[in-house]
């Protein structure tokens, strides 16, 4: 005999969790189903320990930055105590995975867990443990892994991906990155500031090929200072294991390089948890990719399936996932609602110092989608704060219809940037134009007013601007 479910959700990360909580407000009995440990990727070896490692990094950099203005010694502050450090990472992971999740999911009525893996046997049936749970809706949300390249003498090497290297418990003297994506910059530049020689390999002719090139540029240039080994337009041909050491050899600029280190990690993607859930059996269609196909209301092409999360491939961050699993609830239990989601509003930052972020259009989204643009982009350096903190590096980079002056896309590489993205996804959201920015009070000094400085400078010389100036 089969249970019955209002709604039956594969996954218990962020995405699932985010779509239980708005499926139980309409009233609905769900049933969430995790093979693994409960709260997902983001909380046990994505966001939450990354982020906690590169502020703890942060610490250690911004130590070394006030020795130069005579506040310590910089001998005093060179060590690492790596057992300490990854003991607080765990105490932050699990203090996080017991309020956000275990508490919550008490405290859910109408929600039931089940652990193990479950797999469609048909479209209205999945089978776990040889019980079978049946319902008319069902939310795929069964995440991502990092993609194993497959890179010759790899099996002979020790290797780590993202998620292994954020359970770690030592720090290594050497790494070698291969990729250079948001993983390699944010990991590297982290394990470069707790005392790690690192060394990035990007395939491509440049660092986070999906950003930017103004913002790339700078942040590979302040990668560079801080002594981390960028090389690009890199073609891997094989690796191997030499006594202690890992050994990536390579050809750049039509020479054979060899690089060794101690720990290598595979920073080279994502690929979707897609594989042995039974989606042969559903007509769910996937992308070449095996991303799952889905519309912007997150209906895939099976009636009554729904997908949403990293498993779908679109933005691969934890509060798109969340959005899509809200869309895919509304659009099951409030049909006509209208719901759709909206990539373009979605804000996104890489935690690198300083931070890129970045949202709306691009300029090639831009031209793609048939508008009459212009563009300013300006160094950080043009805000006063910066100079107060010394974290003039970066620039920001803003994209304008011509004719209305609408906002379309705010891009930028800045100190604090991740906090200032927020106020430029608001400025989209509410349609604003340059000119509303421009002339928007902002605190002075503060980093957020370089939005207003980028804004005026559509029109103006901002370098004629005195403080304050309006």
């Amino acid at each position: 005999m089969s249970a019955r479910y209002d709604l039956i959700i594969l996954g218990s990360g962020s995405t699932a969790f985010a779509a239980a909580l708005r499926a139980t407000g309409y009233g609905a009995r769900v049933l969430m189903f995790e093979k693994s440990v409960l709260g997902g990727t983001c909380i046990n070896w994505g966001c939450i320990p990354s982020k906690t490692l590169i502020h703890a990094a942060l610490f250690k950099h911004e130590a070394l930055l006030g020795s130069r203005l005579g506040l310590n010694s910089e001998d005093e502050i060179q060590s690492v105590d790596s057992e300490r450090l990854f003991r607080h990472r765990e105490t932050v992971v699990a203090k996080l995975r017991q309020e956000r999740y275990l508490n919550v999911l008490g405290k859910m009525k109408g929600l039931e867990l089940v652990k193990g893996t479950a797999r469609f046997i048909d479209s209205r049936t999945v089978e776990c443990d040889d019980h079978h749970y049946r319902s008319e809706r069902f939310l795929i949300a069964t995440g991502g892994t990092p993609r194993i390249p497959p890179l010759p003498g790899l099996d002979i090497c020790t290797y780590d991906t993202s998620r292994s290297a954020l359970l770690q418990k030592t720090l290594p003297a050497s790494l070698v990155i291969i990729g250079g994506g948001v993983i390699a910059v944010e990991l590297g530049q982290m394990y470069h500031r707790l005392g790690c020689r690192v060394t990035i390999l990007e395939h491509g002719p440049r660092l986070l090929p999906s950003v930017e090139p103004e913002l790339s540029a700078s942040l590979e240039k302040i990668l560079t200072r801080e002594r981390i080994t960028v090389v690009t337009n890199v073609n891997f041909c094989s690796l191997d294991r030499l006594g202690d050491l890992n050994v990536v050899y390579a050809d750049v600029a039509e020479r054979r390089h060899k690089f060794t280190c101690e720990r290598l990690l595979l920073a080279v993607g994502t690929v979707p948890a897609t594989a042995g859930i039974g989606l042969e059996t559903t007509g769910v269609t996937l992308d070449e990719k095996g991303f799952i196909v889905t519309d912007r209301n997150m209906c895939t092409t099976a009636k009554g399936i729904w997908a949403a999360g990293d498993v779908v491939g679109r933005m691969l961050i934890a509060t798109v996932g969340a959005r899509e699993g809200i869309i895919a609830v509304d659009d099951m239990f409030n049909q006509g609602c209208g719901c759709a989601m909206d990539y373009l509003a979605a804000p996104m930052a890489i935690f690198t110092d300083p931070e890129v972020a970045m949202v709306g259009h691009s300029e090639e989204t831009a031209r793609q989608a048939g508008f009459d643009y212009i563009v300013n982009c300006m160094p950080a350096s043009v805000i006063p704060k910066a100079h107060v903190t010394g974290m003039t590096d970066g620039v920001i980079k803003m994209v304008a219809d011509r004719l209305t002056g609408r906002l379309l896309g705010v891009h930028l590489v800045c100190h604090r940037g991740a906090d200032m993205i927020n106020e430029a996804a608001l400025a989209l959201h509410l349609r604003a134009t340059v000119s509303d920015l421009a002339t928007t009070m902002h605190v002075y000094p503060s980093i957020g007013e370089g939005l207003k400085l980028c804004a005026q400078g559509f029109d103006r010389d901002i370098s004629l601007l005195s403080c304050c100036a309006e």
